[in-house]
């Protein structure tokens, strides 16, 4: 209803000016030269009127002529846009449904139909790597790392990448670029100290650490990877700080002390450790320096005063007086400790030696010694480095568990003897599984 009205509104506009030139009075002459024209003055407004129409038409397509080409290629590019889209759409679908070929085939369409746009690189860099094409992946991370604002998009790909393929330098190099991109990434941090575990950057680890981490273990391996002396003590002060029964970290500052010409200091350091947690190793290194028999047995009991009580302490005891011919006092020590529980090989075995030193040439003597060696067969093994999230057992001590990698998870204990035999059986059976 609106367009007809507007319709005859138009034409009685129309008709209303064409009344009105119909209505001009006089006439118009022209005289060019020879020639001349003579009109009414109602045809030749009709005339100046056509001409501009005219004129107009003429420069419209003129103007449409010149904008052909610019419309098509617009056109052009409008339908790759689309068509784009579309392969874009289906790339994700095909990563989804997990059909590498497909979403391979539909990112390198989108690729030539939209460009190397940050979402077309980042399609087929997925695509890639979903289909184990690991180069074409990284060709695609790194051209997109390369970019502008999606470069921290590229950084992660190729930062996965490299972890996967246990490539920890350029892991943790990459993780620093990423953090520079990104500054302030909560997980970002945490991946940075878990490469510089896996690396071996063990300041840099330290230096990551959030608040819940075991930076004892963390302080004592970068000082034992520290070249300068003084950064050394500092940092292995700091892991003994941290966690004064951890006999690595008391061991890694007292040893830095002793080197230092501090022996006394080194003494008190591994004394305080020990009467929070005896561990063997503290006992070899309070007693290194000590060469005459006797002169060990009293620096063992300066080292044990603080804990005499301990399975620790009664062994070392025994130990050193065995050593020292002290038959005696080493069986006093030793039947101490059998009374308070302990039933560990290494007890046994030290029964053992004790009974060969005071009548092994006695038919009475060889039985004690029999007996001893019977009872180590069936005791409960030594304590040993225990890693507590694998509990894998290993000889030394490691800042991380070699088997499962977590840092600061080793621990000075005794597995239980059914949890012995248990792994035990596992292992035979494994083998037998493996050799059939």
């Amino acid at each position: 209803m609106r367009r007809i009205l507007l319709v005859l509104l138009t034409a009685a506009v129309v008709l209303a000016i064409a009344w009105w030139l119909a209505g001009l009075p006089g006439r118009v002459t022209a005289e060019i030269g020879d020639l001349s024209f003579e009109a009414a003055t109602p045809v030749v407004a009709l005339g100046l009127a056509l001409t501009f129409v005219v004129l107009y038409a003429v420069f419209r397509l003129l103007g449409a002529l010149i904008r052909l080409p610019r419309f098509l290629r617009e056109r052009q590019a409008a339908r790759r846009r689309r068509t784009g889209d579309v392969a874009v759409t289906r790339t994700l679908l095909a990563l989804a449904a997990g059909e590498t070929g497909d979403a391979r085939r539909e990112a390198s369409r989108a690729r030539r139909l939209l460009g190397d746009t940050p979402a077309t690189l980042l399609l087929a860099a997925e695509a890639g790597r979903i289909a184990g094409r690991s180069d074409e992946a990284e060709a695609a991370f790194r051209e997109l790392a390369d970019g502008g604002e999606a470069a921290f998009l590229g950084l992660r790909g190729l930062l996965r990448q490299a972890i996967e393929r246990e490539d920890w330098v350029e892991a943790a190099a990459l993780a620093r670029r990423g953090e520079e991109m990104q500054p302030g990434a909560a997980w970002l941090r945490r991946e940075r100290a878990r490469l510089a575990v896996r690396a071996g950057h063990w300041s840099d680890a330290l230096a990551l650490a959030d608040a819940d981490a075991p930076k004892a273990a963390l302080a004592t391996a970068a000082a034992e990877a520290e070249t300068d002396p003084g950064r050394a003590t500092r940092l292995a002060k700091q892991a003994w700080q941290e966690d004064p029964s951890s006999a690595p970290a008391a061991l890694a500052y007292a040893t830095r002390l002793r080197a230092a010409g501090r022996e006394n200091r080194a003494l008190t350091v591994i004394r305080h450790s020990w009467s929070i947690a005896p561990q063997p190793d503290l006992a070899d290194f309070a007693l290194a320096l000590v060469s005459d028999k006797l002169q060990r047995t009293q620096a063992a009991q300066r080292l044990t005063e603080a804990n005499p009580e301990h399975a620790e302490s009664r062994l070392l005891l025994a130990r050193t007086a065995l050593e020292a011919g002290l038959t005696g006092e080493a069986r006093r020590h030793t039947e101490a400790a059998i009374a308070a529980g302990l039933n560990q090989r290494r007890l046994w075995l030290l029964l053992a030696e004790i009974e060969e030193a005071e009548g092994g040439d006695t038919e009475a003597g060889r039985l004690a010694q029999r007996d001893a060696l019977r009872s180590a067969a069936t005791a409960d093994p030594d304590p040993s480095w225990r890693c507590d999230a694998c509990h894998t057992a290993h000889a030394t001590w490691h800042p991380n568990c070699p088997d499962c990698f977590t840092v600061g998870s080793l621990r000075w204990s005794t597995a239980p003897l059914e949890a012995s035999r248990v792994l035990l059986q596992d292992r035979s059976s494994t083998f037998l599984i493996g050799t059939d």
